[in-house]
């Protein structure tokens, strides 16, 4: 078919989708397959198609998602996915220390602090049927009086829905049409993904579903008629790029129109890109392209028309990329939680709803937060939502539209008692570390200090539960994602006006940024008190050539004490001088030069290093700057048990305040790093592990401080409630020793390393935990 065939066709689909008629497979598939000039008539078709719907349903330029918490209840399945990464073997498990079940306790922990935060929605994920072939998935079941994966399920969602009035969606994977009504009551929605059609892709072997019983195209569509007949509100939608044809991507969209056009359940069809994951069979894939990706999603919104939700997942494309998504027709960008990791693709953070918003409104449209149950379902709830669950909906859904009630809360019911017990252990007549630890077991966060100190002198088999508790709410929140950012450092201490070409002098750090992006960084960290023989706006001019020689690495730059010096220098006052130093071009400020936040040890221990309250008042200063910070605290110097505690307290105070601390990191000090066998090991677990508990909810993440630890004892630390190894600390090949940790680099391999002998994956982050883009990753591992 010739070219001028083929625009003939996709005007007379376009014609036809913006006139309200129905299209036929092989009109979608025109659409699917278009490019260059072509791809934009679609886009500008489906966009126009999308407004239409939006107006009609009364919220025109409105673009919605949920704030929700991700509840990965089981990571166990009966399918064997190419492309998954969310499920576990028994054997990774173990490796792991990982529970077949997240129990009671750890789903209310996490529900609860998801309330206290303004979520509305707790998303259960989990792998089909589990116990139909893992033994320990059955052994656990009926050790906890359960009979299958839906039974506890339902369980779960009730307890959630009762004890924080979050709303569950519930996504258990295939059920059967009594499954469905069985579990109406606890969920006003439930979601499925179609993924495709292709049942070449299921009974052919080496295909990406081959093996997964689940996946059988005629199933999943049984669930879908089920669901309708059983009238649930139902999020479903396509996994495209795993290798189907265009021609099945077009069976595949016109297959869901035509059961919404018989049931009218499908509140919204995610349009979900494949993304490559290391140890998976498609590891070595490519990812779909984001043109083809975007013809995909503005055919969508033309078969399924203007009234159809289409959602499009923000994490999984990069930043730039999302006005195209927009563009296309998309009018919906899912769940995004404030508290959890996407546990399904671990490797791509949510964006912060900040950033979204300020995305959304620079493509012309107002980013408004929805329930997990769609306004025309809570509208019409007498059909669509059970008695049971719709006064928890409506005491969340806004009067008027229907979407959520940004101001309002998840409120539970009345608690159940019976959980209680199930919940926590009640020790009696034990040790103060052992109650401690009970209590530690469901609430995480709310132990006394007293406690958390106890905490700290955990031995043996106590220390082992102290780490797996801080382990598992680790996993749980943040995820299972090894993290860290690739960057050099440079001691501002050494900068000098010397002529040599071995001195750090302005123009020689312009060469070392430029090296330092050659080889992939995308941050530049900046530390030391600068010479007083220098210019006193050499901290200022310091950051206007890294600046104005790279705009786009990250400059993450002075202490308290390296501002408090420049402030002084300059005669300017804090404010003053943090908003030079933003014009100037500093980023984000690291948060060190502080032991423990007490006068006392600092006489003892540090007497040059500022003041307790003059640090705090600076840090302070900075985060309402807009400036985010890291935090440390520098143990083993002789301070107590207490000290440490009081140190975590002061953190959690400021945070609670200023909310700008990026990541904790506990550090030890200099001589305290002995190998892993030993007591120092012990010491370290006990302070990342009550670290990890203590901060929760305040501090999401935690870093192994690997240029003190080594590499296995970092790795120990990964276990024991840490989540992140920092910088990688590159030398560089231009002035290698201007940083303080010449010699040290922790290269993406060795965090490859470490990840695989934990059996998890590895992400990339920026300083501030977003996510590089995909250039700068190649690069960083060229």
């Amino acid at each position: 078919m010739d070219r001028g065939q083929l625009a003939g066709d996709l005007q007379t689909a376009l014609d036809r989708a913006l006139g309200g008629e129905r299209l036929t497979v092989d009109e979608a598939e025109t659409l699917v397959r278009a490019t260059g000039a072509d791809l934009e008539r679609l886009l500008d078709a489906s966009a126009r198609l999308r407004d239409e719907g939006l107006a009609r349903a009364g919220r025109p330029g409105v673009i919605t998602f949920s704030k929700k918490v991700f509840l990965p209840i089981t990571t166990l399945c009966r399918d064997r996915c190419h492309y998954c990464i969310f499920v576990d073997t028994p054997g990774k498990l173990a490796l792991k220390g990982k529970p077949p079940y997240m129990s009671p306790g750890q789903i209310l922990d996490v529900a609860r602090l998801g309330a206290s935060m303004g979520c509305k929605e707790a998303l259960f994920t989990l792998g089909d049927r589990p116990e139909d072939r893992w033994p320990v998935a059955r052994a656990w079941l009926d050790e906890h009086g359960y009979e299958s994966t839906l039974h506890y399920v339902r369980e779960m969602a009730q307890l959630v829905l009762d004890e924080t009035g979050l709303l569950p969606h519930l996504n258990p994977g295939v059920m059967t049409a009594e499954e469905l009504a069985w579990l109406r009551p606890v969920a006003p929605s439930m979601g499925m993904m179609l993924e495709t059609t292709s049942h070449r892709l299921w009974a052919e072997k080496g295909e990406v579903h081959f093996g997964s019983p689940d996946k059988d195209p005629a199933v999943r569509l049984q669930v879908l008629e089920d669901a309708g007949r059983a009238r649930v509100p139902l999020t479903t939608g396509l996994l495209v790029g795993i290798g189907e044809t265009v021609r099945e991507r077009a069976e595949s969209l016109v297959a869901l129109r035509d059961i919404q056009d018989r049931f009218g359940h499908l509140q919204e069809v995610i349009v979900q890109n494949f993304r490559s994951k290391p140890a998976t069979a498609m590891q070595n894939d490519d990812d779909l392209g984001v043109r083809e990706y975007a013809a995909t999603v503005a055919a969508a919104r033309l078969v399924m028309g203007a009234d159809a939700r289409i959602q499009v997942p923000p994490n999984l494309s990069d930043a730039s990329e999302l006005g195209l998504l927009l563009r296309a027709g998309a009018d919906d960008w899912g769940g995004v939680s404030p508290l959890t990791a996407d546990h399904v693709n671990p490797e791509r953070p949510w964006p912060q709803i900040v950033e979204l918003a300020e995305l959304t409104r620079r493509e012309g449209f107002r980013l408004t937060e929805r329930l997990t149950v769609h306004p025309p379902y809570i509208r019409d709830a007498g059909q669509w939502i059970d008695a049971a669950v719709r006064p928890h909906v409506d005491a969340l859904a806004d009067p008027s539209s229907l979407l959520a009630d940004e101001g309002a809360r998840a409120m539970p019911g009345p608690a159940r008692d019976e959980w209680s017990a199930r919940t926590r252990s009640v020790a009696i007549h034990t040790s103060p570390v052992r109650s401690a630890l009970s209590r530690a077991a469901s609430t995480p966060a709310g132990l006394t200090d007293r406690e958390y100190a106890e905490l700290m002198s955990a031995e043996g088999d106590d220390l082992d539960t102290l780490a797996g508790l801080a382990n598992d709410l680790r996993r749980y929140t943040v995820g299972e994602a090894i993290s860290f950012v690739v960057n050099r450092n440079v001691t501002s201490t050494h900068l000098t006006n010397s002529p040599a070409r071995t001195a750090l002098t302005f123009e020689t750090l312009a060469e070392l940024v430029d090296d330092a992006w050659a080889l992939g960084a995308t941050e530049l960290c900046v530390q030391g008190l600068i010479p007083d023989a220098l210019p006193a706006d050499s901290y200022l001019e310091l950051a206007r050539v890294v600046k104005a020689t790279r705009p786009d690495l990250h400059l993450h730059a002075f202490r308290p004490a390296d501002i408090a010096d420049g402030a002084v220098r300059l005669g300017l006052d804090d404010s003053d001088y943090l908003v030079a130093l933003r014009e100037a071009g500093v980023d984000t400020v690291p948060g060190t030069g502080v032991k423990i936040l007490d006068d006392a040890v600092r006489l003892r221990v540090a007497p040059g290093d500022l003041p307790v309250d003059r640090w705090i008042s600076i840090v302070t200063a900075a985060h309402r700057a807009g400036f985010r910070s890291t935090s440390v605290m520098v143990y083993g110097n002789g301070e107590s048990a207490a000290d440490r505690v009081g140190h975590l307290r002061r953190l959690i105070e400021l945070q609670s305040s200023t909310g700008g601390f990026t990541e904790f990191v506990p550090m030890p000090a200099a001589g305290r790093q002995s190998g892993a066998a030993g007591r120092e090991s012990d010491e370290h677990r006990r302070v990342h592990a009550v670290a990890r508990l203590m901060l929760h909810g305040h501090i999401d993440h935690i870093q192994a401080p690997w240029t003190r630890l080594g590499f296995a004892e970092a790795a120990l630390m990964l276990q024991s409630g840490a989540d992140d190894l920092g910088g990688t600390l590159l030398d560089g090949r231009v002035l290698p020793e201007a940083g303080v940790e010449y010699g040290h680099e922790l290269l993406p391999a060795d965090v490859d390393r470490i990840a695989r002998s934990l059996s998890r994956p590895v992400r990339q982050r920026t300083t501030t935990y977003g996510d590089p883009t995909d250039e700068r990753k190649r690069v960083a591992r060229a």
